[in-house]
């Protein structure tokens, strides 16, 4: 193995190999991190243990194709990854303003990737080599798969495979899917006949046969032309991703059509425990070493991830649509042998940062009928109200988190990803709930209520806010008699679809009420593969095709997300106007129930002199309009009057 065990990233460690060309490049938006929270780290790992040699060109130049060929034409394709996050989330805020940190670049710089990376990367391949085999694969590629809403260009757009000219492309969680497509490639069939694989979408001619049962026809003109054909699209696509009960889906293109294979079956346990037991590095390549390394592998080097997939399926998250809702995750032992590994790592300081996942505190389908039947498409596990048939139990993570503390050279363990306190009060048994509180927080816990109105929960497929707060007293009581101070971090959501001002002054109330003075909070965020990204868009909820109130105005949202944090002195006119649009003056002033005090430059001589500038103006428009009757009505007003009179129905 080349450079201490990485895999190649130039030629010249190709040639000291006596590879001639590798079998795949994998071409990566991100820098070259060689550990399991990474996904180019994963495939290029279970490829390389199936015996194919890959090589990896981690953010090569796209401004020309000159940087494609570093390698050489592989001899079976080129595998491409916008690399761990969306391109345009990575460099853009929600305000659609440039980014000026990357987390998956070394040093943290800027202009690394593209936007829209996969599609360039396709793009340049294609200039260097034509007609090689292309396999798209990773989060943008997944979450972007059919005709889509694109925030940025706030349009529909065709899928991926169309704009990248790519041969297919790979969906989900893709380690069985890319080794069986590399199997097939390395026996001679073209890539243009790899049709029958799960967990693959594909382009073909209209008249041409698919594999599967197909559960939906759907057209892309149709679908950019009608907001309600779109949000009956996702609805179908979404009720789709389950493995057992999926079927595939067909969507036009003139005459082409793209075909989504139903889902791959989730890895199980044991498949699980050899992905993660795979001889991965753990750190980034050195090659970044002199820039500082790669920020992103902070937040996860001294971490474990236990589980996949997430059956809490919230509205605004794309892991139902990435992983799906059948949560499988790895045995003790597996998780064990992956903790002696960290502790042997020279910079360990004694502390696991995490053991978690997408949830953290889920280990299992959420029900036996999942395996069997699949996930429910009528309904979901917790939200509204917890299923009947929700299997709440915490018994083996809590041994699975003894097992690790137990490990000579661990201090501590903690748990820092999300916790759905809606299944731990679920739980009949408190045990977790104790040792969590005891043993895994680190004097604060980060939850995610995101709201208090029950009509926005409901949106967001969260549950009622009264959930949380049984679980937060709970929360302090058992602090308290562990004899610890701690605290509740809650995550909030500004402006999303079912929000009104309303609801964000209600919010505000229960914040002051709690006592809570958030330092940070989140603006709804409309990217590819959610639910709410289709309710922002066309004002209809997918999952029940009800109509959704969306806060789109820019004003709007400014004065939601003020509302969240009304104590902090910059926000106190957008707060005040906020307010007084939903006309709730009664919370400006200096009773203890209001959010904020009167503009205090509204006295004497600021209101006289408001006043007297408030006299003028009218005078001179009393002045303007009595001229303006003389001469009768200007063509603006006729087009202005028509504008705005009622349409007949």
């Amino acid at each position: 193995m080349s450079n201490k065990g990485f895999l190649p990233i130039t030629k010249e460690e190709c040639d000291s190999l006596g590879w001639g060309v590798p079998d795949f490049v994998y071409v990566s938006g991100d820098a070259y991190v060689d550990h399991p929270s990474f996904g180019t780290a994963i495939i290029t790992r279970v490829l390389e243990n199936a015996g194919f040699k890959v090589a990896v060109l981690a953010q090569p130049d796209y401004k020309s194709a000159e940087d494609f060929k570093r390698f050489g034409k592989p001899r079976l394709g080129f595998l491409v990854s916008a690399g761990n996050i969306d391109s345009m989330v990575a460099h853009y805020t929600v305000s659609k303003k440039k980014r000026s940190y990357d987390y998956y670049s070394a040093g943290g710089k800027m202009g690394k990737r593209p936007d829209r990376a996969v599609i360039v990367y396709s793009n340049r391949i294609r200039e260097a080599y034509g007609d090689v085999p292309i396999i798209l694969g990773g989060l943008e590629a997944s979450l972007r798969r059919f005709a889509h809403y694109d925030y940025w260009d706030n349009k529909i757009r065709r899928s991926i495979l169309v704009d990248s000219r790519a041969d297919i492309l790979t969906y989900g969680m893709g380690e069985s899917i890319i080794l069986k497509i590399a199997k097939l490639l390395d026996k001679g069939v073209p890539i243009k006949k790899i049709r029958g694989e799960r967990g693959c979408v594909y382009l073909c001619k209209r008249e041409d046969e698919v594999p599967f049962e197909v559960g939906a026809e759907l057209d892309f003109n149709k679908i950019k032309e009608s907001k309600e054909e779109y949000a009956r699209a996702f609805g179908i696509q979404y009720k789709n991703q389950d493995a057992i009960s999926g079927k595939a889906i067909v969507e036009y293109y003139d005459n082409k059509k793209l075909v989504q294979n139903p889902p791959a079956y989730p890895l199980e346990r044991e498949e699980l425990d050899k992905v993660y037991a795979l001889p991965y590095m753990r750190n980034y390549h050195p090659v970044y070493e002199k820039e500082g390394g790669v920020p992103a592998i902070a937040e996860v080097k001294f971490s474990i991830t236990h589980n996949r997939g997430c059956f809490g399926a919230c509205n605004f998250c794309a892991l139902a649509f990435h992983q799906g809702r059948q949560v499988r995750s790895r045995s003790i032992e597996s998780v064990v042998n992956e903790a002696k590994l960290i502790t042997q790592m020279s910079d360990f300081k004694g502390y696991i940062h995490d053991i978690g996942g997408p949830t953290a505190n889920f280990r299992y389908p959420a029900c036996d009928k999942q395996l069997k039947s699949g996930v429910c498409t009528n309904r979901k596990c917790l939200v509204p109200t917890p299923c009947p048939n929700l299997k709440a139990d915490h018994t083996e993570y809590i041994e699975l988190l003894k097992r690790v503390e137990e490990l000579p050279k661990v201090k501590k363990v903690f748990i820092r990803s999300g916790i759905r306190f809606d299944y731990m009060m679920c739980d009949k048994s408190d045990a977790f709930f104790k040792k969590l509180v005891r043993d895994h927080v680190s004097g604060q816990l980060k939850v995610a209520p995101e709201h208090c109105s029950s009509v926005v929960l409901k949106h967001m497929g969260k549950p009622d806010i009264s959930v949380y707060n049984k679980f937060k007293e709970k929360y302090f009581k058992l602090s308290s008699q562990c004899g610890l101070e701690q605290y509740l971090v809650p995550y909030l959501m500004s402006s999303h679809p079912g929000s009104t001002i309303e609801d964000a002054i209600d919010l505000a109330l229960y914040l002051k009420e709690q006592g809570l003075n958030p330092e940070q909070v989140q603006d709804f965020y409309p990217t590819p593969g959610t639910a709410s990204t289709v309710m922002y868009y066309t004002g209809i909820n997918p999952l029940d095709n009800k109509r959704v109130y969306v806060p789109s105005d820019y004003r709007e949202k400014l004065m939601q997300r003020a509302l969240l944090q009304y104590k902090k002195p910059e926000n106190r006119n957008l707060v005040r106007e906020a307010l007084t649009k939903a006309g709730r003056e009664d919370l400006i002033g200096f009773d203890g129930k209001c959010l904020v005090k009167p503009d205090l430059r509204v006295g004497s001589d600021y209101l006289k002199n408001q006043d007297k500038k408030s006299k003028n103006g009218k005078n001179q428009r009393v002045s303007r309009e009595k001229s303006q009757q003389k001469r009768g009505p200007s063509k603006r007003q006729k087009t202005d009057k028509n504008r705005h009179s009622p349409k007949k129905k």
